[in-house]
């Protein structure tokens, strides 16, 4: 039985898209301001959280995918570790992109500026998103099997 009241949930239910907006929003603007992968996928994982504290184990279970999330965690290192192995004619993360073309040589302070940085923000913010979440979501049943 959960315990959080109908205040609790219902606001929950209003400021989880809100704080997920709002990791996306760092994750894909970190390479322009403070921020950045990890910070974005720990601001979503708070949204994660969020809901696993006012809906409680039994409605996150239903919901969150382990499965998923295990792919999603994996799919995010591989695409870090691809992109940084990209380079490798030159150098371990040497940024390709800044170097290529018009198309992702924006102009200085655009969001297309950085090369490599937004797409290897995006893999760091879907790893430690999953991850926390996951490791959250464990540790939730690993206390209630203790129990």
């Amino acid at each position: 039985m959960n315990d959080m009241g109908l205040i609790v949930r219902t606001l929950a239910r209003a400021t989880i898209p809100l704080i997920g907006i709002f990791g996306a929003y760092i994750i894909s603007h970190g390479h322009l301001t403070p921020g950045g992968g990890f910070q974005g996928g720990a601001t979503i994982a708070g949204a994660g959280i969020l809901f696993l504290i006012a809906f409680g184990l039994e409605e996150a279970k239903k919901r969150i995918n382990k499965n998923l999330y295990s792919a999603l965690e994996g799919i995010g290192g591989l695409v870090f570790l691809g992109a940084a192995m990209l380079g490798l004619s030159v150098a371990f993360f040497y940024n390709l992109l800044w170097h290529k073309g018009p198309i992702l040589n924006g102009h200085p302070g655009s969001l297309l500026s950085a090369g490599y940085l937004p797409i290897m923000n995006l893999a760091v913010g879907l790893k430690v998103f999953t991850g926390l979440v996951s490791a959250l979501m464990a540790i939730a049943l690993y206390r209630r099997w203790q129990k």
